[in-house]
């Protein structure tokens, strides 16, 4: 249940951090950062996923270097902004499009790009800018999207996973829209539960004006870890007919969970391009096969 980390990944998250570290101070600093955050891979337990180390690396940067724990939150401000500004065009757009929920699944996958954990340093609001005004041309698989709106259809709850701050706006246009379509769902909106990274939490949804309730999953991992959710958030998960993930964090957490789960992200990690065998940045709807009772 998930994809858990290997050496690609090990690779990947040293490498990041350890360029984060190196710049931040010494290399004596760099080397006892270094040391602590392998230490927490041996520590580990068997089979976590990649997210499950982001808070125990944010503390060590705290504790190290002094590097806020919020360290991305003017990031996340712009991107919110960025997307609010450009609301009414992109509802106008989702609207008018041949099938508006599909619309708003495209830009809601193209939000995905506002990582700024997995993409450090390279996130362009100009390139994004461009992916917008191409944004109905994404192609998606869809057969997946045929079953998710059949899974809509028949449900009754629906519970939005969402990623990352800026991208969570573009989630509202696509759950308006889904509730257009399917004004009998009761849909629910999942955040973080404290601050991962970039991610959204209960004040990036305020700051976009989510319409849905919005519960959070009580805790700072960037994903959805089963065993840390919050009871309000393992609730929800067990009473949802259909649960749409977002992002490449739920994807790593919940794969093979055995829920009724569609994850819609941009791949953005080699570990991501070998588990789909598609390129950077290919946009994915991807459904979880490994369904049953829905339990934790």
């Amino acid at each position: 249940m998930s994809i858990p980390i290997d050496t690609q990944c090990i690779q990947c998250f040293l490498k990041r951090n350890l360029e984060l570290a190196r710049s931040l101070g010494t290399e004596q600093q760099a080397m006892t950062f270094a040391r602590e955050l392998m230490k927490r891979y041996l520590d580990a337990p068997e089979g976590v996923s990649s997210p499950w180390f982001g808070p125990a690396a944010a503390d060590l940067l705290h504790e190290i270097y002094g590097l806020p724990i919020d360290r991305f939150r003017e990031e996340k401000k712009y991107s919110n902004a960025f997307v609010l500004e450009r609301m009414d065009q992109i509802r106008q757009k989702v609207q008018t499009a041949p099938d508006p929920v599909f619309a708003g699944l495209q830009f809601a996958i193209l939000g995905n790009y506002l990582d700024f954990g997995a993409l450090q340093g390279q996130v362009s609001f100009e390139k994004l800018e461009a992916m917008l005004d191409k944004g109905l041309e994404m192609e998606l698989d869809m057969e997946n999207y045929r079953s998710l709106c059949r899974d809509l259809e028949a449900g009754k709850k629906l519970l939005y996973l969402t990623d990352n701050a800026g991208e969570i706006g573009f989630d509202r246009i696509f759950a308006e829209e889904i509730a257009r379509r399917y004004p009998h769902l009761e849909i629910t909106f999942c955040v973080r539960g404290d601050i991962a990274q970039n991610d959204a939490t209960r004040e990036d949804a305020e700051a976009v004006g989510i319409p849905f309730p919005v519960i959070d999953n009580g805790n700072r991992i960037a994903g959805t870890q089963l065993d840390q959710l919050s009871d309000p958030a393992r609730r929800a998960l067990e009473a949802a007919d259909v649960v749409i993930a977002k992002g490449m964090a739920n994807t790593e957490t919940m794969f093979g969970c055995g829920f009724n789960v569609y994850y819609a992200f941009l791949i953005k990690c080699q570990r991501f391009v070998t588990v789909f065998g598609q390129p950077m940045f290919t946009p994915m709807l991807v459904r979880d096969l490994q369904k049953n009772s829905g339990s934790i």
